[in-house]
């Protein structure tokens, strides 16, 4: 049975032109097209889709407000469609926190990326939603977690020299949240932390941003060649693979525009593979929920090469694809919770 979708966009071009794109794809049936929040909400009582692509920016009733009354009155799996703006990508941000499963930008003309691509991500983008595991949001930020420090044992070896733990971490598809999550459990003085999370240029900045207001460590969108620092977080950029390099008795961020891994750039096997590569048993992987498999290798690669790997587990994930094909090849060495793996990372780090 094919899934159900309905295109809700204030342009009867991009109605169209979205519309085109998923009737391509054979399991994929867009049910119906509506200009605004009132005309989806009177279609969706009529058709009962199974998903949802909901613009960033109507008339009538924004899209957020919209959204955030669906998610209360008739949950139901949600793609954002978002134009590359700095304030679409925040109101982007909003959404995922309201129960949204995924985003995807507009689709426009990219240099080494066609429209057919940007149609199969999409399409892919609709089968996880519908499969997704939905997530109750709250509207209000969330109040600050009490945080432990590290034991001071721990805290000596957490500069950025060769003998201090480093922590690498890869997510997709529900991973804006559970990063926030993961982060709101690790305290100030942590070792540092670098992040790949398979997001759109541009949205990656806003990304850092918010983390960095809500959480402990300092959050920072990498930019090459910084020598990493205890209390520091680095966020991939949307637009480059992040790795890191030796720099003396520490290290750095490199940032490179190879070519996309696992049909991703950034890619969190690239990241993973660096850990692997240079740090060791120094690092710490983990892997959280997305769809697809990309992390899967490097994080066996990390495990091979003496690291601590942890991975989210099913029943918290929104998509558990990710974390699946991990623990599948055997890369992940203990699987938890999401509430539960910032305090299992810091034990290991304190051991």
């Amino acid at each position: 049975m094919k899934t159900r979708v309905l295109v809700v966009d204030d342009s009867a071009l991009m109605r169209g032109v979205l519309s085109e794109m998923i009737n391509r794809s054979g399991d994929l049936e867009v049910v119906g097209a509506a200009p605004d929040a009132q005309a989806a909400r009177e279609m969706i009582k009529a058709l009962n889709p199974d998903v949802l692509t909901l613009d960033v920016h109507m008339p009538k009733m924004d899209g957020l407000e919209f959204l955030e009354r669906l998610m209360r009155l008739r949950p139901m799996p949600v793609v954002m469609v978002s134009s590359y703006t700095q304030d679409a990508s925040d109101t982007t941000l909003r959404a995922l926190e309201l129960g949204a499963v995924d985003f995807i930008g507009k689709p426009r003309a990219e240099q080494g990326r066609s429209m057919e691509q940007y149609a199969d991500e999409l399409a892919d983008k609709i089968r996880a939603a519908k499969g997704a595991r939905l997530q109750a949001r709250v509207m209000s930020a969330p109040p600050p977690v009490p945080v432990t420090p590290l034991a001071a044992s721990a805290s000596l070896k957490m500069g950025a020299g060769s003998h201090g733990k480093l922590i690498f971490v890869g997510a997709s598809t529900g991973g804006t949240e559970a990063i926030k999550e993961f982060l709101l459990g690790i305290p100030a003085d942590c070792p540092p932390i670098l992040i790949v999370q398979h997001m759109p240029e541009s949205f990656t900045t806003s990304f850092a941003r918010r983390l960095d207001s809500l959480c402990q460590p300092k959050v920072v969108e990498a930019q090459g060649n910084e020598r990493v620092k205890a209390g520091t977080v680095y966020i991939a950029p949307g637009h480059s693979h992040l790795l890191i390099r030796r720099a003396g008795t520490g290290y750095q961020t490199e940032l490179s525009g190879a070519e996309p891994v696992n049909r991703h750039r950034p890619a969190v096997d690239v990241l993973f593979d660096s850990a692997a590569q240079l740090v060791g048993r120094q690092a710490i992987g983990v892997i959280l929920t997305g769809m697809g498999k990309d992390g899967a290798q490097g994080l066996l690669r990390m495990r091979q090469a003496g690291a601590r790997t942890f991975g989210q587990d099913e029943a918290s994930c929104v998509v558990y694809g990710m974390p699946r094909e991990a623990f599948l090849v055997g890369a992940v060495e203990e699987q938890y919770p999401l509430s539960e793996i910032s305090r299992k990372v810091l034990s290991a780090v304190n051991r």
